[in-house]
C-alpha cells in the first residue's frame, strides 16, 4: 500500500503517531513496528511528492521522539587519534538496494552483535543511478531503525562527494558548485559525516608533491569551510579527505604528508574551522573488484604494511586514522587484519549487492529482465573483449533504481532467505572488524543532538498547520 494524499496517510497512522504542532507523538510503538513504519517507508520512496515529503518528514520526526538519531562519528574518531580506543575498525557501508528492507537487516545484525560503530553511506553517483536523493536515503536509515527498535545514533555518509576531474577542467568553479549544491542538500537530510573527494584533481606532472596535491587540498579546505559554516548548532561534521583515486597507483606516505600539511596550512588561512578525522588511501584495492572473464573477483593484495604507516600518518597529523575504500570483494581471511593494523574505517559496497542478486532464491525472470535492460541501457558500456558475465556484473548496478519496484516487491519467502543472508554478512563483518560491543564506547563519545526539521508545504493538506489533523 502506498497513501494517495497526506491526508489518507495522517489518518490512517492516527493510532500509532500523531502531529501536535511540528512536531510528531508515538502512542502506540508496537501499532507502528507492526505496520505504520512500513508503510511511510514505502510512501517515502514511492508516494507523489507531496505525500514523499510528509512520510520523510514523519520518520524523521519519530526518529527523534523515539532517539533514533542521525549523528556525526567525528568525536568517536577524534577519540581515536588520542588512543582512547584501538583494534577497531568502523565498517561504512554503501547500501544500493533495498534500502529500508537491507538496512534493517544491518541493524538486526547491529543488535546481535551490540555494534554502534557503523556506517551507512551512499556516493554521488549511486544517488543518481540508485535513485536514493539524500532525504529519501537518511529516512529509510530512520524508519529502519524504528522498524528494529535500534534507537541509538545513527551514522549517514555521504561517501565520494566528488568533484569532477573532466569538468573541472573547463570550469573548475562550476564543478565545485555541483558538490557544493549536494551538500547542501545533505546536511539537512542527517548526512553529517561527508567524504570529500577532491582526489580527482590530483595532477602528477608537477615536480613535487606539493604541486601534485595543491588542487586536492585547497579544494578540500574551501568544502571544509563551506560545509562547517552549514552545520547544525551542536553538531561537527565527520569530514574525511582522500589523497589518490581508488583502483591507481597506490598512496604512499609522502604524498598523504603533503595533503595534509597543504590542507592544514589553506584551512587556517580561511578561517578557525574544525579539520578532518580520516584521510582515505588506495592499497590495492578497486571499486567492485577486478572482474575475470567468468564473473569471478580476482584475488588482489592489499598492501596492509603500507596501510599500517598511512594511518599513523593521519594520526600524526590529528585526523583518526586511514579509510580503505573498495574492500566488499576481498576475501574473507583478509578483515581481521585491517582491524589489526589499525585501519579506521573500511568501505563495503558490491558485496553485499552481489549477495543480493545472485542468491538461489532471487528469481531467474528478474535477472533476465535485467540483464535485457542492461544491454539496451548500458550498452555504451559493454566493450569488444567483455564477456556477458564481465559486462553485466559491471553495469548491474546501474539497474537498481530503474528495478525498485520490482526489487521491493520480492515474494516474502524470497525476502526471508535473502535478508538472512544479508544479515548473516553484515554480522560476520562486524565481528571480523571488532566492532562488536561498541555501542558503550559510542555512548561515551559521540554527542547526539536533537534537530527538527521544518514541517513540509504538504502539511496543509493534513490540516495540520491548522490544529485540525488530530
Amino acid at each position: 500500500m502506498i497513501y494517495e494524499s497526506v491526508y489518507e496517510l495522517r489518518q490512517d497512522l492516527k493510532d500509532a503517531a500523531i502531529v501536535k504542532g511540528d512536531r510528531v507523538e508515538v502512542v502506540d510503538l508496537d501499532k507502528l513496528q507492526a505496520r505504520g513504519i512500513d508503510l511511510l517507508a514505502r510512501s517515502a520512496t514511492f508516494g507523489t511528492e507531496p505525500v514523499k515529503a510528509y512520510a520523510r518528514w514523519m520518520i524523521w520526526e519519530i526518529g527523534q521522539a523515539l532517539g533514533a538519531r542521525p549523528a556525526s562519528i567525528h568525536e568517536f574518531y577524534m577519540a581515536r587519534a588520542r588512543n582512547a580506543w584501538c583494534d577497531r575498525t568502523v565498517p561504512a557501508m554503501n547500501i544500493r538496494f533495498t534500502a529500508y528492507d537491507t538496512m534493517r537487516a544491518a541493524l538486526r545484525a547491529a543488535k546481535q552483535t551490540n555494534a554502534g560503530a557503523i556506517i551507512f553511506e551512499i556516493a554521488r553517483s549511486e544517488m543518481s543511478y540508485c535513485e536514493l536523493p539524500p532525504a529519501e536515503y537518511s529516512a529509510m536509515v530512520i524508519a529502519a531503525a524504528i522498524k528494529e527498535g535500534y534507537f541509538h545514533p545513527l551514522f549517514i555518509q555521504g561517501d565520494h562527494f566528488q568533484v569532477k576531474a573532466s569538468k573541472y577542467k573547463s570550469d573548475p568553479e562550476g564543478a565545485l558548485q555541483e558538490v557544493k549544491d549536494l551538500i547542501r542538500e545533505a546536511i539537512p537530510a542527517g548526512f553529517w559525516n561527508i567524504d570529500i573527494d577532491t582526489s580527482t584533481l590530483v595532477t602528477l606532472e608537477p615536480p613535487t608533491l606539493d604541486e601534485q596535491q595543491k588542487h586536492n587540498y585547497t579544494r578540500s579546505a574551501e568544502l571544509t569551510k563551506f560545509i562547517r559554516d552549514l552545520e547544525p548548532k551542536g553538531v561537527t561534521i565527520s569530514l574525511g579527505g582522500e589523497i589518490g583515486e581508488v583502483g591507481e597507483k597506490n598512496s604512499t606516505p609522502e604524498e598523504l604528508d603533503a595533503y595534509m600539511e597543504g590542507y592544514k596550512r589553506t584551512l587556517a588561512q580561511l578561517g578557525d574551522y574544525v579539520g578532518l578525522s580520516k584521510v582515505s588511501v588506495q592499497t590495492g584495492t578497486s571499486h567492485g573488484g577486478i572482474v575475470l572473464p567468468d564473473g569471478t573477483i580476482a584475488k588482489v593484495a592489499v598492501d596492509f604494511e603500507t596501510l599500517a604507516i598511512l594511518g599513523e600518518r593521519a594520526r600524526y597529523h590529528g585526523a583518526g586514522g586511514a579509510v580503505q575504500h573498495g574492500a566488499s570483494t576481498l576475501p574473507e581471511d583478509y578483515f581481521n587484519k585491517f582491524p589489526e593494523v589499525q585501519t579506521l574505517e573500511i568501505h563495503l559496497a558490491t558485496g553485499f549487492m552481489n549477495l543480493f542478486l545472485d542468491h538461489p532464491a532471487f528469481p531467474a525472470r528478474l535477472t533476465e529482465k535485467i540483464h535485457k535492460f542492461l544491454d539496451v541501457a548500458s550498452a555504451d558500456e559493454r566493450k569488444p573483449n567483455m564477456t556477458d558475465a564481465q559486462f553485466y556484473y559491471k553495469t548491474r548496478k546501474k539497474a537498481m533504481g530503474p528495478f525498485k519496484p520490482e526489487l521491493w516487491a520480492l515474494p516474502a519467502e524470497t525476502k526471508e532467505a535473502i535478508y538472512q543472508a544479508l544479515e548473516d554478512k553484515f554480522a560476520f563483518f562486524y565481528r571480523k572488524l571488532n566492532v562488536v560491543d561498541t555501542r558503550e564506547l559510542i555512548d561515551r563519545f559521540v554527542t547526539v543532538v536533537e534537530y527538527h526539521q521544518p514541517k513540509p508545504a504538504s502539511a496543509r493538506a493534513a490540516g495540520d498547520d491548522l490544529g485540525l489533523a488530530d
